[in-house]
């Protein structure tokens, strides 16, 4: 439980959600406030080097807090990683994944009194080549819209639009990834519109679909489909939603706790890490880190 006596910084970024929000770190400090605890508060731009912050707050505080998106919160999960720093997280972002398969509250008074009052567990976290991910990474058709996303968004377009216009655009003419994959002594080599690696594993059918219901299995799972072309990509999302079992035959998925992933043309690849894109060099060393962090739930 975080005491009132735990000293605790709250790095809060007003733009998580894809608009600003003025006013909301003083909503989160009043929050605080109202059970009687008083954080360092830190609010950051885009440009700001969160990770420097992170550190910092790390250096002087037991709980670091993350007020914002999945971006946000990996990158404070990246300091905390194996360290005594307990990890707090508000969900104040546009999707957060691993706030959802936490089963955190969604409003912002009940996600503070959880940290106020909260139990630490310890939960997984993954990495790839040593940049470390808590949702998932990939490589393929994902990092490539964000690509287009970003060049969309310069010339003006919203990020769901740009995003909807990329996408549309990766399906239409993306030929896929030659990858071979090394894991639990077997290799696999493919042509496949993605590879998406996954902190533990996720649900393929229904309405969960996309969420995972246990952070603490030590295992990274890789996801790929050599038997669907790119342009069929549309379609296999809509039958994994309405819960059709023959669209699971679609995916090849391989439960490890390492993984080798090599594409076979170029030496480095664009890959994604919770949402985020960077490239990395080849070949893709991934593996789980199994309750490497401490987080209020």
């Amino acid at each position: 439980m975080a005491s009132h006596a735990s000293s605790i910084t709250v790095l809060v970024n007003p733009a998580a959600g894809g608009t600003t929000t003025p006013g909301l770190a003083d909503d989160i400090a009043a929050a605080f406030a109202a059970l009687g605890v008083v954080p360092r508060m830190v609010t950051f731009q885009a440009g700001d080097d969160v990770v420097a912050l992170a550190r910092d707050a790390a250096g002087t505080s037991d709980i670091v807090v993350a007020a914002g998106g999945d971006g946000t919160v990996n990158a404070v999960a990246g300091v905390v990683a194996g360290t005594e720093v307990i990890l707090g997280v508000l969900p104040v972002g546009t999707l957060n994944h691993f706030a959802q398969d936490l089963k955190l509250p969604m409003g912002l008074a009940e996600a503070v009194a959880t940290i106020v009052g909260g139990r630490v567990i310890q939960v997984d976290a993954a990495e790839v080549n040593g940049r470390l991910f808590i949702n998932n990474s990939s490589i393929g058709v994902y990092p490539n819209a964000v690509g287009i996303r970003e060049q969309l968004r310069e010339v003006g377009h919203g990020k769901w639009t740009a995003m909807a216009i990329a996408s549309w655009r990766v399906v239409r003419t993306y030929r896929g990834l030659p990858v071979t994959i090394t894991a639990n002594g077997r290799r696999t080599s493919a042509r496949t519109p993605f590879v998406f690696v996954g902190n533990n594993e996720y649900v393929l059918e229904g309405f969960k679909v996309g969420k995972r219901e246990d952070l603490t299995r030590g295992q990274i799972v890789v996801y790929l489909a050599p038997r669907i072309r790119t342009r069929e990509l549309p379609m296999l999302v809509l039958r994994t939603l309405f819960g059709h079992a023959s669209a699971v035959g679609a995916f090849e998925i391989i439960p490890t706790s390492e993984a080798t992933v090599d594409v076979t043309r170029g030496r480095r690849v664009v890959v994604s890490l919770d949402g985020e894109t960077t490239a990395l060099q080849m070949p893709l060393q991934y593996q789980t880190r199994p309750g490497v962090l401490r987080v209020i739930v």
